[in-house]
């Protein structure tokens, strides 16, 4: 593992229980990240979606996609300390279920950036199989 916890708190200010991703497999500052979420059965969420039948909240497979890709935008040194907040969402597909015991992996590719305005291209896997994919826009501010 490239980046754990530890790392990734001094890059995104997402903690614990909002930080979503549990370490950084490769990284390529300013360009993509591939990162991954070990979905433990333990998660608060769990307890109310649904509890008959577990399954992550797509909302939150986009929000930990989105942390991947602020991973790959904050790691270049001109936005060391800043934060990207969400400009939007496009595009965007439900293909698989994700639930307990799954391990998410969460790659991003920054397609576009204007200022401080970017795009980036999100696929979140589990087995190799697509589970959401779509486009991220962000803000560095």
């Amino acid at each position: 593992m490239l980046m754990g916890v530890k790392e990734l708190e001094e890059i995104i200010p997402h903690r614990h229980p909002f930080l979503l991703l549990d370490g950084v497999e490769e990284l390529e500052p300013g360009k993509r990240v591939k990162a991954v979420k070990c979905v433990a059965f333990r998660e608060d969420f769990f307890a109310g979606h649904f509890p008959q039948e577990p399954v992550m909240p797509g909302v939150l497979i986009i929000e930990a996609l989105a942390q991947a890709g602020a991973v790959a935008i904050l790691s270049v040194p001109e936005n060391k300390g800043k934060t990207a907040y969400f400009g939007g969402i496009d595009k965007v597909r439900f293909r698989k279920k994700v639930v307990p015991g799954d391990r998410l992996t969460l790659e991003c590719e920054i397609i576009r950036t204007k200022g401080p305005v970017g795009v980036g291209r999100a696929v979140a896997r589990v087995d190799g199989n697509v589970a959401v994919s779509g486009e991220l826009t962000f803000v560095v501010s």
